[in-house]
């Protein structure tokens, strides 16, 4: 029986990456067996997995430099606006006001300058005949430049009411959605040492970005270009496809301030800003996003699974299996991997050319072809536990309650 045993053949399948490696197995009566693998072709793919949030490509929020109160708003969520679209106006009743006044004092202003110029060329011409003294000259002089300073100030003060009289009409500066509003009609907004945020206009929402926090540990196999695929918890069962924008090394040029990198305890993140297509306007502002970015993609390529890069062919262990080991002190040349071929009850030494590489397979550049059976793992049964409750019991050992008295009846 046991040497009936010794021969099965055991046979496994198993899909890694899109590829299909067969696995066999010849096991010997002490549960020892030779786990072997048939060369194949699959894909190789390795990714960054991170989280991230969606936000508009182009976004800009509308506020005011003057302060007051918001009349009227023209504009709801969600609205649909053009570039110099009213919408919304503030109070203008003090900023009319300040303008009559500057208004009042420019008329004033140019005034006392063209008088105060005229009288300076009286005296000048006095002076230059020596009628009157230097003092008169000098306070003549004096007073026409004060007079031509006051008149240039009141020329600019009126240049900065009109403009703040402009600053209440509040217009959209692009082409775009409202996605935030911030005010109500009646509500005072103070413009100190910050513009207030009114509105904030999203341009094309057909066209999102994504914002995503990739760890240290991996930012060095993210590139520009890289395919990405993301998930929304909005859409648990859409997948989202999108492309690596831009990796940010640097300072953040947001208008946060934030930088590129940050810090958090140990934990030190950079900024990958992933592009994305949004036709269905289903990726909506703020929402989190979880993306997995492919930094490595081979199609269809010649692969050996990684632990056949690793087998040791111990002779004496091969040998309880019928098996004979050619060149067991063989090694792999510099730049190459050793790999064990199985050819009918023989391993041969294999050196191969290897390229890309995941967490369970490596291409073959050369060396090996299609159909080859290479030695994977060499491996042990594990021993079979007896079931629970089938173990020996002492009988000088305690039984458990009610044994004794049933013992006793029987």
């Amino acid at each position: 029986m046991n040497k009936k045993t010794g021969i099965i053949g055991l046979v496994g399948v198993i899909v890694i990456a899109g590829g299909i490696f067969v696995f066999t197995g010849k096991k010997s009566g002490n549960g020892m067996k030779l786990e072997t693998g048939i060369v194949g072709r699959a894909s190789i793919t390795n990714v960054v997995t991170a989280t991230g949030t969606v936000e508009p490509v182009t976004e800009v929020d509308v506020g005011t430099q003057v302060s007051g109160i918001i009349d009227k708003l023209y504009v709801d969520y969600n609205d649909v606006v053009k570039a110099g679209q009213l919408i919304a106006e503030m109070d203008k009743v003090t900023l009319e006001a300040a303008l009559q006044a500057s208004t009042a004092q420019l008329a004033r202003s140019k005034s006392e300058y063209e008088y105060q110029q005229k009288n300076y060329e009286r005296y000048k011409l006095l002076h230059e005949k020596e009628l009157i003294s230097e003092t008169d000259f000098e306070t003549a002089t004096y007073e026409y430049e004060q007079a031509r300073a006051s008149y240039e100030e009141a020329q600019a003060s009126i240049v900065s009411v009109r403009r703040n009289l402009e600053y209440a009409t509040i217009t959209s500066p692009i082409d775009g959605v409202v996605i935030s509003k911030a005010v109500e009609e009646g509500q005072t907004v103070a413009a100190g040492f910050e513009t207030p945020t009114l509105f904030t206009i999203a341009a094309d929402l057909t066209k999102m970005q994504i914002i995503a926090d990739v760890d240290e540990a991996d930012i060095g196999m993210v590139q520009d270009g890289q395919r990405v695929s993301f998930t929304v918890d909005a859409y648990p069962n859409d997948v989202f496809e999108g492309k690596v924008l831009q990796v940010r090394l640097g300072e953040s040029s947001d208008d946060s301030g934030t930088a590129a990198s940050s810090s958090s305890s140990t934990v030190v993140t950079y900024e990958v800003v992933i592009s994305a297509d949004n036709p269905e306007l289903k990726l909506k502002p703020r929402l989190t996003a979880n993306i997995t970015i492919y930094t490595m993609e081979r199609e269809g390529v010649l692969s050996v699974p990684n632990k056949a890069l690793r087998f040791i062919a111990d002779p004496q262990s091969l040998e309880l299996l019928g098996l004979l080991v050619e060149n067991p002190e063989a090694s792999a040349p510099e730049g190459q991997r050793l790999v064990w071929v199985k050819e009918g009850n023989r391993l041969a030494p294999r050196s191969i050319t290897v390229g890309s590489s995941n967490n369970n397979i490596t291409e073959v550049v050369g060396g090996l072809e299609e159909g080859e059976e290479v030695a994977v793992e060499l491996a042990v049964d594990a021993p079979v536990l007896p079931p629970q409750g089938a173990t020996e019991r002492s009988p000088f050992m305690p039984g458990p309650p009610g044994s004794n008295k049933d013992n006793k009846k029987k």
